[in-house]
């Protein structure tokens, strides 16, 4: 959310230049201002996206960066009548949007022009707090965060802190897709490509809407994770397992955040049947046209979900008591897992930072 530039007084992890490791520093925050929410972050989860963000994948060369929008604490201070000192709250992916345009109106904020992500944007002018106007925000691999309370959730009592911060990226991003595609249908077949943290929330979602679910991973190694999650897992790279499953599935939602081979996948739908893309992968993908021509295949994307969309999901996986597969880390190790992050090797399991922990690194 805002910084103030050359702040200080906020223990915070962040990249300094592209590529470079986690390291403490300090940042400032605004006082709250109208109809604001000031939040002590008590769990802050790592997210793929924080790892391309601060490598300058997609293009982003703002630092010092400290990344985090999988964010839940408490309030501590509140110039807001929806929330109250000692709720327990959440923030997630974006922390303003114009609220004025047809988009904002209609629950799809995050398609705004002038959406601002919880880290890695320019703060925008004509908002509460011009002294952080063109600088850029910084998420919750900090102490405390100060957001409008239009981008601040309640969570449900029956979740626990601890798991709230994914739901708001992994939980929403794939909610999203499947609340549009899947949910109130009958009799609905789902293949989730890649079992990291995404497809662990996909399998889960699709499962309790009652879906029948297939993974597709690069090889079976995570066969019984999937069993237990109620899955079936496949080998993408299997050819003859593939063509075998020719025309079977409603919907495919992509989660991997890395180039692959996507046309091959491509032929397990039904005619008719959507392929939707999760993973901010920049290369393009090949796909041949007579594929989407013989099968009417429909090839989407989506990004995160609403502020509307985002508060059902946290209820509906509250019902359905739903949540991510955690590791709960000191702040001593943050450096350590999201460089093994980078490499792929936490699968489903999310690495959610003890923000508490973080002033035994000063």
């Amino acid at each position: 959310m805002a910084t103030l530039p050359n702040g200080s007084g906020i223990k915070a992890l962040a990249v300094t230049k592209a590529g470079g490791p986690l390291e403490p520093i300090e940042i400032g925050r605004p006082a709250p201002g109208p109809h604001d929410v000031h939040i002590q972050i008590h769990y802050c989860g790592q997210c793929h996206s924080d790892i391309h963000a601060t490598n300058g994948d997609w293009g982003i060369q703002l630092y010092p960066m400290a990344p985090g929008h999988e964010i839940a604490g408490t309030v501590i201070a509140t110039n807001s009548t929806k929330f109250e000192v000692g709720q327990r709250v959440g923030v997630g992916c974006m922390v303003e949007s114009c609220r004025a345009c047809d988009l904002c109106d209609g629950g799809l904020e995050q398609h705004c022009p002038s959406m601002t992500q919880t880290y890695s944007s320019m703060f925008p002018a004509g908002k509460d707090h011009e002294e952080c106007a063109g600088y850029h925000t910084n998420g919750g691999y900090s102490q405390e965060i100060v957001v409008h309370e239009h981008f601040v959730f309640g969570i449900p009592d029956s979740i626990d802190l601890a798991y709230a911060g994914p739901l708001l990226c992994a939980g929403i991003t794939t909610y999203s897709p499947l609340n549009r595609l899947v949910k109130g249908k009958k009799d609905q077949k789902v293949g989730v490509i890649g079992l990291g943290g995404l497809g662990m929330m996909a399998v889960k979602i699709a499962k309790a809407m009652g879906a029948e679910v297939t993974v597709f991973s690069r090889n079976l190694d995570k066969k019984e994770q999937a069993e237990k999650l109620g899955a079936t897992l496949v080998s993408h790279t299997d050819a003859e397992g593939l063509q075998a499953m020719a025309r079977t599935l409603d919907t495919l939602i992509d989660t991997v955040a890395c180039h692959h081979d996507v046309s091959s996948i491509l032929n397990v739908l039904k005619v008719g049947g959507t392929c939707c893309f999760l993973g901010g992968v920049p290369q393009p993908y090949e796909i041949s046209a007579f594929q989407l021509l013989f099968s009417r295949y429909s090839v989407c994307g989506s990004l995160i979900g609403g502020v509307p969309e985002t508060q059902e999901m946290l209820d509906f996986c509250a019902e359905h008591k739903i949540v991510p597969d955690i590791d709960v880390i000191h702040a001593n190790k943050a450096a350590e897992t999201y460089k093994a992050l980078e490499g792929g090797k936490f699968g489903a399991i999310r690495s959610v930072i003890d923000m508490s922990t973080i002033g035994e690194l000063y």
